[in-house]
């Protein structure tokens, strides 16, 4: 139709080579106009790739994941790639399957945020044979692991917490010693939280009163009883702004405002916390930082580039608010 050979045509279309300029708008006009698209599974059985990374992470009802799952897409986008996203909801043999079933159709590589944990399940992650880096939860050594200073983040946010003369602190977080499941962000932020009021209470007077509730059903009301009997000048640290969010709700209504009858503090800085008052003092998760470091880390590892120890750690801090 042009009049040229197919190297020549290959050339203007995969944008390789020496070609002529206007032999090369010649073509790709040519191309726009008989809606000429590329063949990508062609492409992929030529190369060997597909063009597809997969991503498995808990649900997208918590705006974490969707912020997350966002930037994963936008960054993959860049290196010519499309995402494939499933949903493990919390169930490790779901889990395990959506694996198997990304791996079948071939994805160059997966993105995971796991429920499982252990030297096993790292073993049947490396049985995959393709290219895996973890995200928020840490499945074992050996791993590549991207996420954030948990412990330091809630260590900190518990210190101040306790610089503003709050006399009792709820801990807000999953119970994470009755499960078998992976809970090792919220267990990182527990260890925090646990270890600043053990230090502040070894050293200040008067001592501290620590405590710490589990997420289940009821949990808000389990905190406005806590506040209503203690007596004491009483903060919610919760590992989450949606448990955060749920407490306020539930608080509003029986007349408790935030920052003025009690303190509260989330963690993650979700992006709906613009829309709601008072403002919610929390930790800054970089979730769209985090998920681009992770895509850059997996074309590495996709690559030859990286090893299977590679980790990285980003910092984080707390934002201000109204709520403390």
């Amino acid at each position: 139709m042009c009049g040229v050979s197919r190297m020549t045509v290959h050339r203007a279309l995969t944008d390789t080579g020496r070609i002529n300029p206007q032999t090369k708008e010649l073509i790709q006009a040519k191309a726009k106009e008989c809606g000429y698209r590329p063949d990508l599974l062609a492409r992929g059985l030529v190369k060997g790739q597909t063009f597809y990374i997969g991503v498995v992470v808990l649900d997208v009802n918590n705006r974490y994941f969707s912020q997350m799952l966002s930037a994963i897409g936008t960054e993959a986008r860049k290196h010519g790639y499309f995402v494939n996203i499933t949903l493990h909801e919390e169930n490790k043999e779901m889990e395990k399957e959506q694996l198997e079933r990304l791996v079948d159709y071939h994805v160059d590589g997966i993105i995971l945020s796991s429920v499982n944990q252990g030297n096993e399940y790292r073993d049947f992650l490396r049985s995959l044979d393709t290219p895996i880096v973890t995200i928020g939860n840490r499945i074992a050594d050996g791993i590549p692991f991207v996420s954030i200073e948990e412990k330091k983040a809630a260590k900190e946010a518990t210190e101040t917490i306790l610089q503003k003369g709050y006399e009792k602190i709820v801990f807000v977080c999953p119970a994470v010693e009755q499960t078998e499941d992976n809970t090792y962000v919220h267990r990182q932020r527990l260890e925090g939280f646990t270890e600043a009021v053990e230090q502040w209470n070894k050293t200040q007077e008067p001592r501290v009163e620590g405590l710490v509730i589990g997420v289940r059903d009821g949990f808000a009301k389990r905190t406005y009883e806590e506040l209503q009997s203690s007596g004491k000048r009483t903060a919610f640290f919760c590992s989450g702004d949606v448990f955060a969010l749920d407490i306020m709700k539930y608080m509003t209504g029986k007349g408790k405002k935030a920052g003025a009858d009690y303190g509260i503090v989330g963690f993650d800085g979700i992006d709906i916390l613009d829309y709601v008052t008072p403002r919610l003092c929390t930790i800054y998760n970089p979730v769209e930082p985090v998920a681009k470091e992770a895509v850059k880390l997996l074309f590495k590892l996709m690559k030859g580039e990286a090893s299977q120890d590679e980790t990285i750690i980003l910092d984080c801090q707390m934002m201000e608010g109204e709520t403390l």
